[in-house]
């Protein structure tokens, strides 16, 4: 398999590879496999808040590798595409955690965001 050797991409990679493992931080906490740690939380939601902000800059320019699972799509629907990165964006700042029982409604929401992106702009 061929490796990414482009900034851009490699940028947008590392964005996305962040949030799946703050998202991971936060399931594990919502499943019980971890103690809830409300610092943790708050650093989790702070990662993916900025990595959300990020989203739109990163996908300005237009550069689609094989590896990227990218669709062109984001090009041709950029107002949509910039407006599901931004609902991630709020929905990240929104989510009120004080305890365990918080997070699974709020990793629905998010997940909810993630979703509707990635459905429409991932392979």
């Amino acid at each position: 398999m061929a490796m990414v050797t482009d900034e851009t991409v490699l940028e947008r990679m590392d964005g996305m590879k962040t949030m799946s493992e703050q998202l991971k931080v936060l399931g594990a906490m919502a499943k019980g496999e971890r103690n809830f740690d409300s610092a943790a939380v708050e650093t989790a939601l702070a990662r993916l808040t900025e990595e959300a902000a990020r989203i739109p800059a990163q996908f300005e320019k237009e550069v689609i590798v094989p590896k990227s699972e990218a669709l062109p799509e984001i090009r041709e629907n950029r107002e949509d595409f910039t407006e599901k990165a931004e609902t991630l964006e709020t929905r990240a700042v929104a989510m009120s955690v004080s305890e365990a029982a918080d997070l699974g409604p709020a990793l629905r929401r998010i997940g909810g965001a993630c979703k509707s992106c990635h459905g429409d702009y991932r392979e």
